[in-house]
């Protein structure tokens, strides 16, 4: 248990193994998105960096296969993880998710590989 909600990144494949394919893109975005109520319920907040950066690639008149997106998708994910508390890295080959786990342990952050990793927030001593 812990006495204070927790932001956590969470990260695993968006693009990879899509070859730009905008429903294999849709449906990792939804495999991440299945992670959040989970992590919710836990009493912590999640977070997924493609749900910040695509709006920020289509501000640029961009999306997730224009050469824009690698200076979008993989700084958003970084300057993310300066606020996050850890890190829930779900399976599969990600270039960007492996990133987003090495920035996490070189700041000391926790990673977790499974949701029943994650401890719980103790609601009777949180704020």
């Amino acid at each position: 248990m812990t006495d204070k909600p927790m932001l956590i990144l969470i990260a695993g494949p968006y693009r990879s193994g899509t070859n730009g394919d905008p429903q294999a893109m849709a449906a990792n975005l939804a495999r991440l998105e299945e992670a959040a109520w989970p992590v919710f319920a836990a009493g912590h907040l999640p977070v997924i960096g493609e749900w910040i950066a695509l709006p920020v690639l289509h501000s640029a008149g961009a999306g997730p296969t224009d050469p824009i997106a690698d200076q979008v998708l993989y700084p958003t994910a970084e300057r993310l993880l300066a606020r996050c508390d850890a890190v829930l890295r779900l399976p599969g080959d990600s270039t960007g998710a492996d990133q987003d786990v090495a920035i996490a342990r070189s700041r000391g952050l926790p990673v977790y590989h499974d949701i029943a990793q994650i401890p719980a927030l103790d609601r009777q001593g949180a704020e």
